[in-house]
């Protein structure tokens, strides 16, 4: 079974990505692929933990992480694809490439631009560093 890793940042190439994913590609593989969705809060530092504790801050982690991937959960939920999703913590090229060794992804899909501050570059910077890192196969949809 191919297990699939699918970054979403709840950005409209990310959204655009899940949807063709949904449409062109899974259904002709629905039963051999293991389909994950992972979205990567940006850790939270300096003076934050001084008045935040621990439950509160994943807690935030959480919520915003499912705000990210609800529009794509949406899309794969209509077309009646199984999934499971994922909320990672961190840098997120460097999360994004970690948690596909530990779960032993077979490969990564991901959009080429998300909501990070080069988004108008034709290669976002976190997709440019996902393909330096990762040990696995990284294809990028446009």
């Amino acid at each position: 079974m191919l297990k699939l890793l699918v970054p979403v940042d709840g950005s409209d190439n990310a959204v655009r990505l899940v949807e063709y994913l949904a449409r062109q590609w899974l259904p002709r593989l629905v039963e051999a692929v293991d389909l994950h969705l992972i979205n990567v809060q940006p850790a939270l530092h300096g003076e934050v933990g001084m008045f935040l504790s621990r439950d509160q801050i994943r807690s935030y982690h959480h919520d915003e992480g499912i705000k990210a991937l609800q529009v794509a959960r949406d899309r794969l939920d209509a077309a009646g694809l199984a999934y499971a999703f994922h909320i990672g913590v961190g840098d997120p090229a460097e999360t994004i490439v970690q948690f596909a060794r530990e779960k032993q992804c077979d490969q990564i899909v991901m959009g080429t631009r998300g909501l990070g501050k080069l988004a108008s570059l034709v290669l976002g910077s976190v997709a440019s560093r996902v393909i330096q890192l990762a040990e696995v196969p990284v294809m990028l949809i446009k």
